[in-house]
Formats: C-alpha cells, sequence, structure tokens
C-alpha cells in the first residue's frame, strides 16, 4: 500500500521560508517520477515541480524553490525561500504520473492529504 504524507506546512510573511517534506511508503522516491502541486482558494491545483532524472519547476518559483529526495528516508522535500502571497495554497506531494513526468499531467496514481501554506503580505 502506498501512502503520501506531507508535513511542514504554516503561515509565514512575504520573504519568509518554508521546508515541505514528503515521506513516502509502498513506493521509492528515488529514480521514480515525483511531483509537488498546490491549489490556490480560487484556482485549479498547478504543477510546482516534477522531478525524476530530470526537474523541472514552474517558472514563478524558479531560483526560489528547491525540490530534493532522500533515499535514506524514502522523502521528498521542498524547500522555498522567499515566499509571496501567491504562493499560498495547500500543496500536495504525487508520486507515478500516468503518462509522462511533468507539470501539466493531471493524474497521478498517489497524492498525499496536502499541507496548507499561507504567505502574508
Amino acid at each position: 500500500q502506498v501512502q503520501l504524507v506531507e508535513s511542514g506546512g504554516g503561515s509565514v510573511q512575504a520573504g519568509g521560508s518554508l521546508r515541505l517534506s514528503c515521506k513516502v511508503s509502498g513506493y521509492s522516491v528515488v529514480n521514480n517520477c515525483m511531483g509537488w502541486f498546490r491549489r490556490a482558494p480560487t484556482t485549479e491545483r498547478e504543477g510546482v515541480v516534477v522531478i525524476q532524472n530530470y526537474i523541472v519547476y514552474k517558472n514563478a518559483v524558479k531560483g526560489r524553490f528547491t525540490v530534493s529526495r532522500d533515499n535514506a528516508s524514502n522523502s521528498l522535500f521542498l524547500q522555498m525561500n522567499d515566499l509571496k502571497p501567491d504562493d499560498t495554497g495547500i500543496y500536495y506531494c504525487a508520486a507515478a504520473p500516468r503518462g509522462s513526468c511533468t507539470l501539466w499531467q493531471k493524474t497521478w496514481d498517489y497524492w498525499g492529504q496536502g499541507t496548507q501554506v499561507t504567505v502574508s503580505s
């Protein structure tokens, strides 16, 4: 049984930082496609970053967000620096896309429950 459990969300002021974690069981984060997505209160869920043997970031987060993974803990991380109010939303990690490993892939086999990130101006 595959499980993804996110943590690390919270409320920060603009310019602050947060580090999200996604603990994965039943599926290896190494060499497989993983992604971070977010959904703002009034928008559809969007891709923030995907990682496989390459990494692709959403343009709006390039230079501010960094994805990483750890084999020992089988976890995926998202370091978010210089946060902006537009980064507010629920952040989800995802595994096993049904198709290509891209930011625009909508269908993934596994999702976490999400963690709330709120950035105030």
